[in-house]
């Protein structure tokens, strides 16, 4: 079996081509194993040991087949709920790793942003824990052009769906005024 990931998305297409099983028959085939009743784990474990299927397409048809049989809902991981919002940015990339990494910068468009920085990767990615302690905020950073980069924000471990939609939204204004202050004059 293949274990090249598709590029944007998931289709039925897509599950096809890399594995050489429809995703119905993946579902058939789970079923007649008893995955509904399996953990997580033990359902991709299935699918790589019993079927040749790669680690990655196992956790991907895995997930598919928990959201189908009502087992996990959208957005829902093994850690709770989890909820990313990206925006392209007209900005070089280290001005755009500069207004996320440095705090004085980052106060520019998330205020007084309750994160705590766990790690920094220059020119790449944040990793922080919200004030709630149980949270976590991943930030990336991606060129994209000379004078163009995209950012996208990972929120992890939300409690359900309804902070994710508040999240969402609260991800979406803060990039807004990330774009804001790179595009008026730079972070720094």
């Amino acid at each position: 079996m293949t274990s090249t990931k598709p590029q944007s998305e998931t289709s039925g297409e897509a599950v096809l081509r890399a594995t050489g099983r429809s995703r119905d028959d993946w579902f058939a085939i789970l079923d007649a194993a008893g995955a509904r009743e399996l953990a997580h784990k033990a359902i991709a474990a299935h699918l790589r040991e019993q079927q040749n299927v790669s680690p990655w397409w196992s956790q991907e048809v895995t997930v598919q087949y928990e959201r189908a049989r009502g087992l996990r809902e959208k957005h829902q991981s093994l850690s709770g709920y989890q909820v990313s919002v990206s925006k392209t940015i007209t900005a070089p990339l280290d001005a755009l790793y500069a207004a996320c990494a440095d705090d004085k910068w980052r106060s520019h468009w998330l205020g007084e942003a309750p994160l705590t920085v766990r790690k920094a990767t220059p020119s790449k990615s944040v990793r922080a824990t919200w004030d709630d302690g149980a949270t976590s905020v991943d930030i990336n950073c991606y060129e994209r052009g000379p004078a163009k980069s995209q950012v996208t924000v990972q929120h992890s471990k939300l409690a359900d769906q309804r902070k994710v939609e508040e999240m969402r939204a609260y991800w979406k204004a803060a990039l807004g005024r990330l774009a804001g202050v790179l595009t008026n004059g730079g972070a720094g």
